[in-house]
């Protein structure tokens, strides 16, 4: 079977569009009698409801029990920004852990911007286009990538928090992002926009679009083509202007916990005298070499942050920074097309469909390769500097280790391509039986998504052994000792490396590294069928008809990966990963009732009760039942009160359930060391248990092996969620509005990977002494105690909970009322949180993991807006508040206030300018300045969070022909 390549199934998919439109357009006219035209008058009618998200019945946006934000176009537009992911971030209810820049060190979601709604994880928040699903972009997750919706098609995004998945299904635990695309168009449109710093650190973007539309058949179909083209450009941790190796080292003032004195305070240039992009040479010294090959002493450190690491005040060129080779942004550049049809069959149903395809190519920096193993045979060794060798023979040194960054080789660099194909058709309308009206829609979709994932400049670990052990031959040839040594050698294929400085040669490069490749393949199929109708043939409430909406939906995924059979044989540095594999179906049913109790009696303006309820058989997961319950009372026109209660569900992803039991690395601190023994009042005694002696020093910030993998046993998790608030829409304030709500979620039996710190750590933390399941988990070296390997993996073990206050405030107003021209729009969007804490063990309570008011989740998050119009030209102005956060765990029962200096980041406020103006009726223009005071935090705080390039300038321009 020939596989079809996504470009080949974009044009199939619009050849087969434009022959359906054609058999649509050459149909005969269906014969109308009048009591056909009355119906497509009410159908028509109908179709013009506007159906928001959190419900299939329709109503206004302010009179539905759940609170939701919408961003409009031209909102989207005043962000300066091609990625919807960190745009959304920007909003107080959105976490930026899942953004293109929070993805930053990550290979599989290398170029991917997720939603993460309340900071509970992607994972969480289900992302709709026009209400219907979207295939994930990473393997074995449902996280959907917002970079391939097409921007040039983006109406509106509608964001609606707390769970939904009795209204959408699993994965709505947190909330969900419905993006809105155009339906009709009818024109051609190009725009070219674009951004990039004013203070030369990069980041620039720039995006081309066009758009083309139009109707035919006499109005009954439209049709829309889009195409575009869009770049990120790759930025450097370094080109950042306020990072410079930041970290924290032990306070030497500190006289010991809890002591009033800091534990350890911040500082710059943290780097390692033991390991570096020239190598490091451990004789009787330790000796750091130059690119050139020249060598000298390595420096004392200023100050201590780990075994390995400390500060170099005045910095160090033989030593390993890491803002050296880590991204900020990952360079992106994305092609992107596809098409809407809508066409009438009749008076009473409409036809629709929709594809789309997107090509990404990511390119994304890693650390280079490293090795620990290399040892040099001082006295044979034709590389070793002569000065260097007698000395180390002097002392009487023969075989010397060398810990190195292979920097002569570059970077890991992730070259990513992401391919993705979507397609959406089915048919909505009006139907009567008897005297009752029914509004359907039955469709189909299915999703794909194809990554090539190639990881350059791996290392073959027995390579690098074999190639350093280099000696002179007899005619004076630098060569390997062993010619055929190494792990993959097919006989005389080793090449000599030079090790010291940067002067490897390209054939010693070859022979020592390899790119790892893996491709995924992820698809999602989707059929199903919702209808809307009410009872007002048979019976009414006081306040009117009940509305019901009912349906069906079936659905399927996939996830895999492919290896390559050089790396799944574990010939590299990576794991010896198998393939994965894994699929789920699921068929579920649901229905939601919409009942008008009251209206317009006597203290009720309007009481409302909604009530939905969804059931699911998942085939790897079991049965799963969602519902909720929510209300709208208002007591007078003016005032609303509204609330909702709720349970919602997650299956477990593909990842979680099926990913093979596999080897991999993970990086640790050793709960043992002597800087980290004091943290829990059981750990001297259990690590003593262990045999670990007094003081002992362990690896830090290295990477031990992992073994870990899915869990075909998992359960869905579940949530109870609650809102309750009030809108305020006076009559006396034309066009004004307030609301606030409040909102909870409390989720059990959450699906959690066991962190292999905490393994780690509840091994010598634990009261009951080392004789735990913990304990049997974690492996160390039987003579120098180091840890060598953890194994973990998925449970449902986990709990979060969270809560808190939202405030949103809107205003438009004509100032020809005041003799002035123009009109002014104001918007502000408080947040307040109130609880974020996570359980790693939900049946151990007293072991709760607060986050609120930390780094990433601040207490209190504001948006203001204020906007002018007058004619063609509108001036916005927009400021964003941060509160302060704390820069370490506020765990109340760690008491970790003192662990370090500055232990808070200030409140930041950002300020926006931006200005549109039409100069024709065909030309309009837009710019303006993000962050014009060029605010950005410390350089010891890297969360995506907060805009860390600063001051930026942005434009665009739009030609309708």
């Amino acid at each position: 079977m020939i596989k079809q390549s996504l470009v080949s199934k974009s044009i199939r998919a619009v050849l087969m569009a434009g022959v359906g439109s054609a058999f649509l357009v050459g149909a005969p006219a269906m014969a109308q009698d009048q009591n056909d035209a009355e119906k497509g008058e009410k159908a028509e009618e109908k179709f013009e409801r506007i159906v928001t998200t959190g419900s299939r019945i329709s109503r206004p946006e302010l009179s539905q029990a759940e609170p939701v934000v919408t961003l409009g176009r031209e909102d989207i537009e005043r962000f300066g920004s091609t990625d919807l992911g960190q745009i959304l971030a920007e909003l107080p209810a959105v976490s930026a852990s899942s953004t293109l820049i929070g993805n930053r060190t990550s290979n599989s979601s290398a170029g991917v911007s997720s939603a993460n709604l309340r900071g509970l994880g992607s994972s969480r928040t289900l992302v709709l286009v026009n209400g219907k699903r979207h295939v994930a972009g990473s393997p074995g997750s449902a996280s959907v990538d917002l970079s391939t919706i097409p921007s040039s098609m983006i109406e509106r995004v509608e964001i609606m928090t707390g769970g939904a998945s009795a209204i959408y299904g699993s994965d709505a635990v947190s909330g969900v992002v419905n993006v809105i695309l155009k339906k009709d168009y009818e024109g051609l449109e190009f725009n070219a926009r674009g951004a990039s710093s004013t203070e030369g650190v990069g980041a620039r973007n720039h995006e081309l679009n066009l758009l083309g539309g139009g109707n035919f058949d006499d109005g009954r179909g439209n049709a829309v083509f889009y195409a575009g083209l869009s770049r990120i450009q790759q930025t450097m941790e370094n080109d950042i202007r306020q990072s410079n190796n930041w970290g924290t080292i032990l306070n030497p003032e500190d006289t010991g916990r809890l002591d009033g004195i800091p534990d350890r305070i911040w500082a710059e240039n943290i780097g390692s005298e033991y390991i570096s992009g020239g190598g490091v040479l451990w004789g009787d010294e330790l000796y750091g070499f130059r690119n050139d090959g020249s060598w000298t002493v390595q420096p004392e450190r200023d100050g201590t942050n780990s075994g390995l690491f400390g500060s170099f005040k005045d910095g160090c060129d033989t030593c390993l920074f890491n803002d050296d080779y880590d991204n900020f942004q990952p360079g992106v550049e994305r092609v992107s097309f596809g098409s809407n049809l809508n066409y009438a069959l009749n008076r009473s149903s409409n036809f629709y469909a929709s594809f789309s395809y997107t090509k990404a190519d990511i390119t994304q920096q890693f650390q280079p390769a490293f090795t620990q193993d290399i040892e040099i045979n001082v006295a044979d060794n034709p590389f070793l500097d002569d000065e260097l060798r007698a000395h180390l023979l002097d002392q009487g040194i023969e075989q010397a280790s060398m810990w190195k960054f292979f920097e002569d080789w570059g970077n890991r660099t992730a070259d990513n391509r992401r391919e993705l194909f979507r397609v959406n058709a089915g048919v909505e309308g009006e139907f009567q039986l008897s005297d009752t009206y029914f509004l359907y829609d039955v469709y189909y979709g299915y999703g794909e998504t194809r990554n090539k994932r190639i990881t350059r400049n791996e290392k073959i670990n027995g390579n690098v052994v074999a190639a350093a052990d280099a000696i002179k031959d007899a005619d004076g040839n630098i060569v390997c000792r062993d010619p055929n040594a190494g792990g993959v050698n097919t006989g005389g294929e080793c090449v000599a490396y030079n090790p010291f400085g940067n002067s490897a040669s390209a054939e010693a490069i070859a022979f020592m590294s390899a790119d790892v490749t893996r491709e995924d393949t992820i698809t999602q199929e989707y059929v199903g069928a919702s209808f809307v109708t009410d009872t007002a043939e048979f019976f009414e409430l006081q306040g009117g008809p009940v509305d019901v909406a009912f349906g069906f939906e079936w659905r399927e995924e996939t996830s895999e990966t492919l290896t390559d059979e050089f790396t799944k044989r574990g010939l590299t540095n990576n794991a010896a990963t198998p393939d994965e594999f894994g699929k789920f179906d699921v068929s579920e049913g649901f229905v939601e009732i919409k009942l008008p109790l009251l209206r317009a009696v006597t203290m009720v303006d309007e009481l409302t009760v909604d009530l939905a309820y969804r059931t699911a058989d998942y085939s790897h997961a079991g049965s799963a039942n969602a519902w909720k319950a929510g209300f709208v009372y208002a007591p007078i026109e003016d005032v609303r009160v509204r609330g909702t209660l709720g349970v919602a569900v997650r299956a477990p992803n593909i990842a979680e359930a099926f990913s093979p039991r596999s080897p991999g690395f993970t990086r640790v601190n050793d709960p043992c060391d002597v800087n980290e023994i004091s943290k829990d009042p059981n750990r001297a005694a259990n690590c003593a248990a262990l045999g670990i002696p007094v003081g002992f020093e362990g690896e830090t910030n290295v990477s031990i092996d992992l073994i870990s993998g899915g869990n075909p046993n998992l359960v869905s998790e579940e949530s109870d969620s609650k809102t309750l608030g009030v809108v305020w829409t006076p009559r006396f304030i034309e066009n004004f509005s307030i609301t606030l709500d409040y909102y909870e979620i409390e989720i059990t039996d959450a699906i959690t990977f066991i962190d292999p710190q905490d393994v780690i750590n509840n091994c010598v933390d634990s009261a009951s002494g080392i004789d735990n399941s913990y304990c049997a988990q974690v492996t160390r070296d039987p003579v120098s105690n180091q840890l060598t390997m953890v194994e973990s993996g998925y449970l449902n073990a986990a709990a979060l909970e969270t809560s808190g206050y939202e405030m949103e405030a809107k205003y438009y107003t004509d100032l020809s009322g005041f003799d002035l021209p123009g009109a002014i729009s104001t918007s502000l969007f408080v947040s307040k949180l109130e609880t974020l804490v996570s359980y790693d063990f939900q049946d151990q309570p007293d072991q709760d993991n607060v986050n609120r008011g930390q780094l990433g989740t601040p207490k209190l998050q504001a948006r203001f807006s204020v906007g002018y119009s007058l004619d063609d030209l509108n001036v916005n102005w927009t400021a964003r508040y941060i509160d302060r956060s704390a820069l370490f765990n506020v765990t109340p029962r760690l008491e970790a206030h003192e662990n370090l200096s500055p232990n808070y980041v200030g409140s930041i406020v950002t300020h926006d300018l931006t200005a549109g103006y039409a100069i024709t009726d065909n030309l309009r223009v837009s710019g303006g300045v993000r962050n014009v005071f060029d605010k950005v935090p410390p350089g010891y705080v890297g969360n995506a969070l907060y805009d860390l390039v600063g001051r930026r300038a942005f434009g665009s321009l739009t030609y309708n022909f």
